[in-house]
C-alpha cells in the first residue's frame, strides 16, 4: 500500500484544531475551528474522493480519539466519510491505548516506523493518514510518506502546532497536482523528492 498524508495548513502552516473550537486548545491555542469556514462543496468533493482510495488508515493518538468520538455515530454505510472510516482496517500509534472501542482497530507496537513499513508491504491501495500531525512528521523523516496532500486555507492564525516545525526533517518536494477551491483553499499534491538541493546566484554560470 501507499501511504498518503492529508493534512489542513493555515497560510503559517498552522495544523492544530482545524475541526472544532476544543480540538485541541493545548499551549492556549484558541483558534479552533478555522476550517469550517472554507469547507465548501468543492472540499468536501476533494477528500470526499481521496477517502474513496483508501484501504486502511494509520492515525495518531489524537486524531484517533477525535475521529472515535465522533464517525462511529454517523451510522450510514454510504457517507463517503464514515463509511470507509468505520469498515476498514484503522491502526494506531499509541503507546497507553490499550483497548480500542472502535471496530477494526489495532494498536501499533513500539516500533512505530517497522511496523508501518510493514503495512505497506502488504497489498492494496492506500494506507492513509488524516491529521496526526506529529505522527507524521515522524515518519516523513523515516521517509514512509510517498504522498503529501496539503490543503492550505487562506488565513494566519499567528501560533500553534505546525506540521514542519523548525528543527524538523528536510526534505525535497515535487509538485504532482494542484487544485483551488472556490473558497480559497489552495490544494497542493506533492511527491518526496530526496534531500533539498543547493547552489548560490553569486557563482558565474
Amino acid at each position: 500500500m501507499r501511504l498518503t498524508l492529508t493534512e489542513f495548513l493555515s497560510l503559517d502552516g498552522v495544523v492544530q484544531g482545524p475541526g472544532a473550537p476544543d480540538e485541541d486548545t493545548s499551549g492556549g491555542f484558541a483558534h479552533g475551528g478555522w476550517v469550517f469556514p472554507y469547507a465548501d462543496d468543492d472540499f468536501g468533493r476533494l477528500v470526499a474522493g481521496w477517502f474513496e482510495r483508501a484501504d486502511a488508515f494509520l492515525l495518531g493518538r489524537r486524531t484517533y480519539d477525535i475521529f472515535a468520538g465522533y464517525w462511529p455515530r454517523v451510522t450510514d454505510p454510504e457517507d463517503p466519510i464514515a463509511g470507509p472510516l468505520n469498515s476498514l482496517p484503522k491502526y494506531v500509534a499509541s503507546r497507553t491505548l490499550d483497548k480500542p472501542d472502535w471496530a477494526n482497530t489495532t494498536v501499533l507496537g513500539e516500533d512505530v516506523p517497522a511496523a508501518v513499513a510493514e503495512l505497506k508491504r502488504r497489498p492494496g491501495r492506500e494506507l492513509q493518514i488524516h491529521g496526526s500531525g506529529t505522527l507524521a512528521q515522524s515518519l516523513l523523516g523515516h521517509g514512509l510518506i510517498d504522498e503529501l496532500r496539503l490543503l492550505i486555507h487562506p488565513v494566519v492564525l499567528g501560533g500553534g502546532k505546525k506540521l514542519f516545525p523548525e528543527g524538523g526533517t528536510d526534505v525535497a518536494l515535487r509538485l504532482t497536482d494542484t487544485a483551488t477551491t472556490a473558497s480559497g483553499v489552495v490544494v497542493h499534491v506533492y511527491e518526496p523528492a530526496g534531500k533539498p538541493g543547493h547552489g548560490s546566484f553569486t557563482e558565474p554560470g
